[in-house]
């Protein structure tokens, strides 16, 4: 007996769209009639599309199918397509190299943000509004330098290489602690109560209203000696 194993059999092109898909159009390139080439490649252009309904969120939805077709077929499928037929060539241009940029950091586990928000900080004039965010770097950099290293890291290490990071223009009082984030609460408005306050009232004066109405009934009947036998 003989067994058929996928490492016999010619490698697939495209392995997200299977080899019954690779076998499909494989048939097709034999097919010597130029329209039911046409029509059996539309037949396939729509199975691919519904194996991989991910590429329906990808531009060009229609067009990346067609040029899978022709990839998957060796470049040899002779069919109307809607699209220019892709080359061979297109698939071995490399993609243009995207430059790294080239900054000099001064403690990597900090990074270049924390360098670049003691700039802005510096640049705040406001004494209140410049104490919050020297606070709040500090204890972002003691979270940054924690994430990094296994150890424990004391406070006057951070404030250290704050003073040192910020030449010495921005400084904490060395008995602070940055375990605690001090930041003011946000001030909300005050809820408007007018219209429950409205809402309560209707609703008592309905209720007064339904009181006396009772009351009034009530007073009727033992007025009425009928009722009462």
């Amino acid at each position: 007996m003989n067994f058929d194993y996928n490492t016999t059999r010619n490698e697939l092109i495209l392995a997200e769209y299977g080899r019954n898909v690779q076998n499909m159009v494989k048939y097709i390139i034999e097919l010597p009639d130029l329209e039911e080439r046409n029509k059996y490649a539309q037949a396939v252009i729509d199975l691919m599309g519904f194996l991989n309904p991910h590429l329906r969120d990808v531009a060009d939805f229609k067009h990346k199918l067609w040029d899978h077709l022709h990839i998957i077929s060796g470049y040899k499928i002779d069919v109307d397509s809607p699209y220019p037929k892709p080359s061979p060539e297109d698939a071995l241009v490399k993609p243009q190299h995207i430059g790294y940029p080239q900054q000099k950091i001064t403690y990597k586990h900090y990074g270049k943000t924390v360098e670049t928000m003691i700039e802005k900080a510096k640049a705040v004039e406001e004494p209140e509004r410049r104490a919050a965010m020297v606070q709040g770097i500090a204890n972002f950099m003691k979270m940054a330098y924690v994430t990094w290293n296994k150890d424990s890291v004391a406070d006057e290490t951070i404030l250290k290489n704050l003073r040192e990071l910020s030449g010495g223009q921005l400084q904490l009082d060395d008995n602070i602690n940055l375990n605690k984030v001090e930041f003011k609460p946000v001030v909300t408005r005050p809820v408007n109560n007018n219209n429950r306050g409205r809402n309560n009232n209707n609703g008592k004066g309905r209720q007064n209203n339904n009181n006396n109405n009772n009351s009034n009934n009530r007073t009727q009947r033992n007025n009425n000696p009928k009722q009462r036998h």
